[in-house]
């Protein structure tokens, strides 16, 4: 896959500062159409510094969604979430990914390495903190956001080319309700679920080229249990238990296995709340959490090493 060095879009500035450059060219994979993300800027540095950076990775089943949407539920926030982050502090960098009808997985988890290879290769132009980086999605994108903070130390996942630019470094996880293995779906769905995890023609199926049953390899490599390990950074895992398209019981079976390798993570479950937040009558208190978590993990004095691990219920 080639990184890119055509010349960085002009800046718009958005109604509350920010500075937005739609359309980067972040990688080409071969044979592939060119992968975009839109950088949102904060109108200035709060400390004269590099500013700490969240990647972005939408949601969609892996098959829809676009860069430019942070959720159904924010749709009609007159101050986007984008700049709200970036009001925060952050540079925050949404990518687009190959979709599942042009590519298979780890096509997906190829392109947000290439993302955070990116983002350090950028660092000192557009002066990032290439050694903060928080991955934030949601849906699909929270099961990529996690697979990606589980496997920048795993060498087989990796690029062959030995001249590839060293990822940045992601300090934490926002994860909200992302699959987290695929093979645990189908007996985990809601009596009431919408989906079926294990059909042929599922959303996971077409995500591995294969149903989920036939595949139990491509399954597990596709599932970010796979690669928790102690190394691991700090997790917020947030989901509805009402969740008709992926089960609660995702999150809350992560959490647990970070847990049991002394990882630090979170879990927010909250009641009578189904996919995308429906049934939340104000997503600010889960976008706070998640805000508050970032610029936490984002602290100077922060460091990586693990803490107590809790979970906490609702709001």
């Amino acid at each position: 896959m080639a990184g890119h060095a055509t010349p960085l879009p002009t800046a718009d500035v958005t109604p509350t500062g920010t500075r937005l450059l739609r359309g980067v060219e972040y990688a080409t994979p071969d044979g592939f159409r060119p992968l975009l993300l839109d950088l949102h800027l904060p109108a200035a540095h709060p400390s004269g510094g590099p500013v700490p950076v969240i990647v972005f990775l939408h949601g969609g089943g892996w098959r829809t969604g676009s860069r430019a949407r942070f959720g159904p539920a924010f749709a009609a926030w007159q101050v986007s979430p984008f700049d709200r982050l970036a009001a925060a502090g952050f540079a925050v960098a949404s990518i687009d990914y190959r979709l599942s009808a042009e590519a298979v997985f780890p096509a997906q988890l190829q392109d947000g390495k290439a993302a955070l290879r990116w983002v350090r290769e950028h660092a000192e132009a557009l002066e990032f903190d290439a050694e903060r980086v928080v991955l934030w999605g949601e849906s699909a994108g929270g099961h990529l956001a996690a697979l990606l903070g589980l496997t920048t130390c795993r060498p087989e996942l990796e690029t062959d080319d030995p001249a590839a630019v060293p990822y940045a470094d992601v300090v934490g996880v926002v994860d909200w309700y992302g699959p987290a293995d695929l093979r645990t779906m189908q007996s985990q769905s809601l009596p009431d679920a919408v989906t079926v995890p294990d059909a042929a023609d599922s959303r996971e199926a077409q995500l591995i080229g294969a149903p989920v049953p036939d595949a139990p390899r491509l399954a597990a490599e596709a599932s970010p249990v796979t690669y928790v390990c102690a190394a691991a950074p700090p997790f917020l895992l947030a989901h509805g238990t009402a969740d008709r398209f992926v089960p609660s019981a995702q999150s809350e079976q992560l959490a647990n296995a970070l847990r049991a390798c002394g990882s630090e993570v979170t879990l927010r479950l909250i009641d009578s709340v189904d996919h995308l937040w429906a049934g939340l009558p104000d997503p600010r208190t889960v976008f706070d959490e998640a805000l508050d978590f970032a610029l936490h993990v984002c602290a100077p004095n922060a460091g990586h090493t693990p803490r107590r691990p809790t979970a906490v219920r609702a709001f």
